[in-house]
């Protein structure tokens, strides 16, 4: 008799759990997105400002704005000499940066930016390869904001010396 109650409990809670409502989850977290921007406790990538050093672990990134663009050098130093480094032009869209590396062109991508932090995309172009040596690459290359200083900006180099975003 007490194994038929079970039985019957568990098969009531096995069909209570078996219901049509799908969660909102994902119109929840939009509105606790824009609650917490709306507070400033998260930042808005359209109001935060791009100057600064970035890094994470041996990646390094400069911004300094200049008008309606910014000027950005990178370097990723892997050691014995496996390394990227390359200099360009980021301008901001919302919460994504279109970032030229070099003078040719042939290194366009567009960047995430979340106000902290910058996220290259996995796939770049073949004529980004040019910026590294081989078996380096700027693919996925992800960092975190360090500073807001212009002067800290403009002193990052790469693994020659060179100042990578001069003012």
């Amino acid at each position: 008799m007490a194994s038929k109650r079970w039985i019957s409990l568990i098969a009531a809670l096995a069909l209570a759990g078996c219901g049509d409502r799908a969660p909102k989850a994902a119109s929840n977290a939009v509105s606790l997105e824009a609650a917490a921007r709306s507070r400033g406790l998260v930042v808005d990538p359209a109001d935060a400002p791009l100057t600064g050093l970035y890094a994470r672990d041996s990646d390094r990134l400069c911004l300094v704005e200049q008008g309606g663009a910014a000027r950005i050098g990178v370097v990723s130093d892997y050691g014995e000499g496996l390394a990227c480094a390359a200099t360009g032009v980021a301008r901001r869209s919302g919460d994504s940066l279109s970032i030229e590396l070099g003078a040719t062109g042939d290194c366009t991508f567009t960047a995430q930016f979340d106000g902290e932090r910058i996220v290259f995309p996995a796939r770049l172009s073949d004529g980004c390869r040019r910026f590294c040596g081989p078996r380096a690459s700027l693919s996925a290359f992800s960092v975190e904001r360090l500073s807001a200083s212009a002067s800290e900006a403009s002193a990052l180099r790469d693994p020659q010396g060179r100042l990578l975003c001069p003012s």
